[in-house]
């Protein structure tokens, strides 16, 4: 079978070194990449460095072997572009079509997927102007990953670092896993929750649960892929902040509630994959609580936390908001499910049965997706990103009737 080809496109910033990394991946994956750089981007690293990493000629120019007409044949035979890092400059240009160079040509032709990983200070990343344009793009069907939250030129510090390499690999293996010319979810928000709330009893002690989050993390970074602008709200899981996702960490119960309902205000969907503790303590301790000299233990009064998922069924912040939600079941799974269901009055509800040794911390999973219509969509054990894709097939159809 021939070769999946990607095209590289490599924008004038001091995180160019990083796409080496990128490509690595891509051609060690089974990937033919064609480079594109920038003339800014040579500045960074040179094209015998992305000809030797590529296998491939490299060029910025229009003007080199015009016989074969490469600033229209690469786009026009291209699976996939991805853009790392992308600047405010080539955002900007890709936003108004301009074409002054064969990477901006490129972006003209294609009619593949196209992704673009920025990278840029702080405060060029939030200007309006920059934001506009990325909304463009997005609305245009391009995937435009969120930068991550770290360390950045000099000794400044914030959004605008160029995702981990790794992390804009994954998004890219999973549009071309899907085979599709415009993501489905593009111009959408979503939010997700993952991860299990944990109940302060003491400075040291909590009342949790084991999810590990995994499947959270699985449904945000699809979304990503699939062209969605992805807000996760994440308690506990001790995961890496997946490229292409704004990322809010909470502890608890209420702190989640807090969180998903501001993130949901203007979300097309909502889906509930964290495990959230029904029950907190009545009251905290302030100091670490002793055992008793009569060998007795302690009694904890517990109180109800709030119910996030029927709070967000019952008072949609939009119009035609998805709800999704999750049921961790030991006995009876889908009756209680389906009792659930309409307890919760979502739209759909993922229900899987777990266990000390089932789906906690897994990277598999096994469950059925019910539906308030009726329909019963069950997905065979396999890979936690499966049963993600699966929800978001799920979904789509349901946005689309509300809009």
């Amino acid at each position: 079978m021939a070769k999946p080809k990607v095209v590289l496109g490599v924008s004038g910033g001091i995180a160019a070194y990083k796409a080496c990394e990128l490509l690595r991946r891509l051609t060690e994956s089974g990937h033919d990449v064609r480079v594109v750089p920038t003339d800014s981007a040579l500045h960074f690293v040179g094209a015998a460095t992305w000809s030797a990493l590529s296998g491939n000629p490299v060029s910025s120019e229009v003007w080199e072997s015009v016989h074969e007409v490469p600033h229209v044949r690469i786009g026009q035979a291209a699976d996939l572009v991805v853009v790392a890092p992308a600047t405010a400059d080539m955002l900007a240009k890709a936003a108004h079509g301009l074409a002054d160079d064969l990477l901006t040509n490129t972006l003209l032709t294609a009619r593949c997927p196209v992704v673009f990983a920025p990278a840029m200070h702080t405060e060029m990343w939030e200007h309006p102007a920059t934001q506009e344009n990325v909304a463009t793009l997005r609305r245009r069907g391009a995937v435009v990953i969120e930068p991550a939250v770290g360390r950045l030129t000099g000794v400044d510090t914030g959004k605008g670092r160029l995702p981990d390499p790794a992390e804009i690999f994954e998004v890219c293996r999973r549009i071309l896993a899907r085979g599709v010319t415009v993501p489905d979810l593009a111009g959408r928000h979503v939010v997700v929750s993952a991860g299990g709330t944990r109940e302060p009893l003491d400075p040291v002690r909590y009342l949790g649960n084991r999810s590990s989050g995994k499947q959270g993390y699985a449904l945000a970074k699809a979304a990503a892929a699939r062209g969605a602008r992805v807000t996760l709200v994440e308690a506990n899981t001790g995961i890496p902040d997946p490229a292409g996702v704004d990322v809010v960490h909470v502890g608890t119960a209420v702190q989640l509630r807090e969180a998903v309902l501001k993130a949901a205000a203007d979300a097309d969907a909502v889906v509930m994959a964290a495990a959230v503790a029904d029950f907190r303590p009545a009251v905290y301790a302030a100091g670490k609580i002793k055992k008793k000299d009569d060998g007795g233990a302690p009694t904890v009064e517990l109180v109800r936390n709030p119910d996030i998922l029927a709070e967000l069924s019952a008072d949609r912040a939009l119009p035609g908001q998805v709800v999704v939600g999750f049921a961790a079941e030991t006995d009876d799974v889908l009756a209680n499910g389906r009792a659930k269901l309409r307890r919760k009055g979502c739209d759909l509800l993922v229900v899987n049965e777990v266990g000390e040794r089932k789906t906690f911390g897994s990277e598999e999973n096994e469950a059925v997706v019910l539906a308030a219509d009726g329909a019963e969509t069950p997905v065979p054990y396999g890979p936690k990103e499966a049963l993600a894709e699966t929800v978001w097939d799920l979904v789509l159809p349901r946005l689309r009737a509300a809009t």
